[in-house]
């Protein structure tokens, strides 16, 4: 049986939103072709995610120096330790799913805040004297993402900041495992809305299948 990390990042549900369809429809197809497996939804618009702050490195520079958890002042216990429930949930899933729209040629800025708190050394990556070495190797990544105009090629692609940055943490981890399904151009054509819905739709099911 493997865990999946359904990560969604859209204010809005599967009704208002195409990546958010287009995710719902992926994860029924894998659902069904994976019975077995868990599949636990994530949705940061309604999580706690501390943001590395003060309280943050006070808490984790004092724990290297040696001292003991309960030195340190509640609002750093209660910061550090949601930080290790959301490192330690991420490092022990199998495969992870993220589904984002495009803003300003990024993501929502809670998936940056989740990946922040994603990219712990010792946890998801170690240094070493050749540099950084992931630590998740093996696993398994998928992007759904969605856009008003074309970025995933064409001239618009050199200013595409979401897919390609999340590509990279996914490599920093050591995940080489990496794919995006696309929903983009409902802005630029807006008849061709549905059927370009329709059409990552067919992708995501497909994808499903094999993930």
């Amino acid at each position: 049986m493997a865990s999946v990390l359904y990560i969604t990042a859209h204010p809005f549900d599967h009704q208002a939103s195409y990546s958010m369809a287009v995710g719902k429809e992926f994860v029924e197809a894998y659902k069904e072709s994976h019975p077995q497996d868990e599949v636990v939804h994530l949705d940061l618009y309604n999580l706690v995610i501390p943001h590395i702050d003060a309280d943050v490195f006070s808490g984790w520079g004092q724990l290297r120096s040696g001292a003991s958890f309960d030195k340190l002042s509640p609002g750093e216990q209660s910061k550090v330790t949601r930080l290790n429930e959301i490192v330690d949930q991420y490092v022990a899933a199998d495969k992870y799913v993220f589904v984002s729209p495009m803003w300003n040629f990024s993501f929502p800025p809670v998936l940056k805040a989740y990946i922040d708190a994603i990219c712990i050394a010792g946890k998801t990556f170690k240094y070493t004297a050749e540099g950084p070495v992931g630590l998740l190797s093996g696993k398994k990544a998928l992007h759904i993402q969605a856009s008003g105009g074309i970025y995933s090629e064409g001239p618009a692609a050199v200013v595409e900041s979401g897919h390609s940055y999340l590509g990279k943490i996914m490599q920093f981890h050591g995940i080489t495992s990496f794919e995006g399904i696309f929903i983009e151009g409902m802005g630029a054509f807006p008849d061709q809305a549905q059927a370009i819905k329709e059409k990552a739709i067919a992708r995501a099911k497909e994808a499903a299948a094999t993930f």
